[in-house]
């Protein structure tokens, strides 16, 4: 090669041949593909026969600027060649390798006084010389007399669309992950686009609640490989040693449900099986746990480990028998709590019956046919009986108070009517007010209005008999009337027959 700044060849030739036309159809110049080459006339003749005038119209140290291609190969940006020589557009020793230049596959051409003709056939053969196929081209619009501007801004496009979709797909494929989801013991493998674990579940239509348990946090990020587990919260209706609760747990089965609320379980009776599984309805409960209960019986102390429902139950696992009457200290039918102590009670019982009588009531009525101050009884009261059933026990040798069970009134009572005088008292009766009527009551009655004598036939302070007692104007019996009315009756008497009616106490009317 030659030493000079601008290096001179033959115009438009290919490497190391003498200028002339290109070579026959199907020959093609370096870097072009035979099967897409255009016939040679329309191709090639017109390029080179521009080619020749402008290089001999041009002075050999003319340069023109020219377009920076890309390389054929893909291996790395293009790179800029100046200082060759106008004629030949850079150095001409070919790439083995692919099909290129020595450059890199960059060509650039030209100074400043080449006229359009030099700088469109320049272009056109840097095309060809790059290694750009015919077909591409011809696509490009990179025909001979186009600007190289013109190719590129068709070109771009078809690069934009190519970068875009490997960009895509690489990001398409960089934000899908593998997840390990697991709800309730499932597991299963899948592939999600999903940011986040809540975004995943609602992708796979898993919902959740507020007793349902989530790992990691609905709000966690995801990453390729995560494992997610949802375990769903099942309600239970726990009945724990006579008390219940409405829990939640999210253990599968009633063994795992009772580690998982911390209940011991050893010795425990329990209303379904450790294996039974529990479905997201739930289920019901019941735990009876071992208990210390103490049992007094008949002089005697037991204690036993029990997990009995009552109190009952647990006296009857101690081997004490309840006979008849007896009870216990508590509620039969209560839970029985650790440490309790529990007392049997023996009774035993007899039941009385008592009869007592209910007083009768006086009804007092007015009668003007007697005097004043006089009260006869016109129908006897008469009082009821009630009958009453006490209920007396001996508890554990005890007398207890009785206890009345049931009271029942055999006999009602009958009330008792008096009649009243209303009649004023008569005047005195003469020839009988001076006369000592005192001394004659007190030997005759003991002065008792009310004496009858132990026959029933006299009665009264002077002793009356009822037919006497009616002839003198008196009704009822004398004993019923007042001492007044008496007196009076008397004092008639004495005037009609004298002392006569009272033959052992008449002469005291003297005295």
């Amino acid at each position: 090669m030659s030493n000079s700044q601008y290096e001179t060849h033959e115009a438009y030739g290919p490497c190391g041949a003498p200028p002339g036309p290109p070579g026959p159809p199907g020959g093609g110049w370096p870097g072009v593909h035979d099967a897409e080459t255009l016939p040679y006339e329309d191709t090639y003749r017109p390029a080179y026969e521009a080619g020749t005038r402008a290089s001999a119209a041009t002075p050999p140290h003319a340069r023109v600027s020219g377009p920076v291609f890309p390389r054929q190969n893909g291996s790395g940006p293009a790179e800029e060649t100046r200082g060759h020589d106008a004629h030949t557009g850079g150095a001409c020793e070919e790439d083995a390798s692919d099909g290129g230049l020595r450059d890199g596959g960059t060509h650039a051409v030209g100074t400043h006084e080449h006229d359009a003709h030099a700088a469109t056939v320049g272009t056109a053969e840097l095309g060809v010389r790059a290694g750009v196929s015919g077909r591409a081209a011809r696509r490009s619009g990179a025909r001979y007399g186009e600007r190289p501007e013109s190719a590129l801004r068709r070109l771009l496009p078809q690069v934009l669309v190519v970068v875009f979709l490997a960009g895509g797909t690489t990001a398409f494929v960089a934000k899908d992950k593998a997840i390990e989801l697991s709800v309730d013991g499932k597991q299963r493998t899948l592939h999600t686009f999903a940011e986040d674990v809540g975004e995943l579940l609602a992708e796979e239509g898993v919902s959740v609640g507020p007793h349902d348990m989530i790992a990691p946090a609905p709000g966690a990020a995801l990453a390729s490989g995560d494992e997610v587990a949802v375990r769903h919260g099942r309600p239970v209706r726990l009945t724990l040693d006579g008390r219940r609760h409405e829990v939640w747990t999210t253990a599968r089965t009633v063994e795992g449900a009772l580690d998982e609320l911390g209940v011991r379980a050893e010795g425990a009776y329990l209303s379904t099986s450790r294996s039974r599984g529990i479905g997201r309805a739930g289920l019901a409960l019941d735990v009876r746990t071992e208990r210390a209960v103490t049992i007094m019986a008949d002089g005697r102390t037991r204690t036993i480990r029990t997990n009995a429902a009552t109190v009952r139950e647990a006296v009857d696992e101690a081997g004490i028998t309840l006979r008849g009457q007896d009870t216990v200290s508590v509620p039969p039918d209560s839970f029985p709590r650790d440490g309790q102590t529990v007392t049997v009670l023996r009774v035993s019982g007899i039941r009385e019956v008592r009869e007592e009588q209910i007083p009768y009531r006086t009804e007092r009525t007015g009668d003007p046919s007697l005097f004043r101050g006089t009260e006869v009884v016109a129908d006897p009261g008469q009082p009821g009986l009630r009958r009453t059933t006490y209920l007396v026990r001996t508890v554990n040798g005890v007398r207890e108070k009785p206890r009345r069970e049931k009271s029942e009134v055999v006999r009602r009572p009958r009330k008792q009517v008096v009649k009243v005088g209303t009649k004023p008292l008569p005047p005195s009766v003469r020839n009988a007010e001076h006369l000592n009527w005192r001394a004659l009551a007190v030997c005759e009655s003991g002065g008792r209005p009310h004496a009858v004598d132990p026959s029933g036939t006299y009665g009264g302070l002077y002793q009356f008999d009822t037919r006497t007692w009616h002839s003198l104007g008196g009704s009822g019996r004398p004993q019923d009337a007042s001492a007044k009315e008496q007196t009076f009756r008397a004092k008639k008497l004495y005037v009609s027959r004298g002392a006569a009616p009272w033959p052992h106490c008449g002469a005291r009317l003297h005295r």
